[in-house]
């Protein structure tokens, strides 16, 4: 067996010492990528050629469709690690918004789960025709200017919203989701 001499057995201390810091370092990164959106994240464009860029209000073209994002902390971490982080975005003239809508949009920018209700698929699509977001698996249909209400198929509740603020011209959480985020519980 060989013995260690005394800066080698220092350092293998030291390392054994550090260990469980950089592992709950790492930990709580991932934690921190879990957490729901808090106030003042921003949001970053999960696809497209702004992959991974702060969503300005200029970014969201006026009556849909709708953007996909998750929310980014100040520190730089992207709420990404459950796919209950996915928000969805979309801008309107906020005349044409329910008071309720409204009153947690910004600039007529409005933010829901991008989860459906029904069986928790992506709402992914969006019906032109009715200005609406739609989930591509079961076909339920959301009204995003009036609190996502259900407008079709078999979601059993409108999408949860979250309140918005601008920040630098960044699209950012005012106030933690509205709602239970996800699918019908069995």
């Amino acid at each position: 067996m060989r013995r260690l001499d005394f800066p080698n057995r220092r350092r293998a201390v030291l390392g054994l010492a550090l260990t469980p810091l950089l592992v709950g370092g790492a930990r709580a990164d991932e934690e921190a990528a879990s957490i729901p959106p808090q106030p003042d994240d921003r949001f970053v464009f999960l696809t497209g050629p702004k992959k991974g860029q702060v969503v300005k209000i200029d970014d969201l073209s006026l009556g849909g469709p709708q953007t996909q994002a998750y929310p980014v902390s100040q520190d730089g971490t992207v709420r990404n690690e459950t796919p209950l982080n996915l928000v969805i975005l979309t801008r309107f003239d906020p005349a044409g918004l329910s008071e309720e809508t409204r009153a947690r949009s910004a600039a007529g920018v409005v933010a829901y789960s991008g989860v459906c209700t029904h069986q928790g698929c992506a709402v992914n699509m969006w019906s032109k025709d009715r200005e609406a977001f739609v989930c591509s698996c079961h076909g339920s249909v959301y009204d995003p200017r009036n609190g996502a209400d259900v407008l079709a198929g078999p979601a059993p509740r409108p999408l949860p919203s979250l309140a918005l603020k601008l920040a630098d011209g960044a699209v950012a959480v005012a106030s933690p989701f509205f709602g239970r985020v996800g699918g019908t519980q069995k």
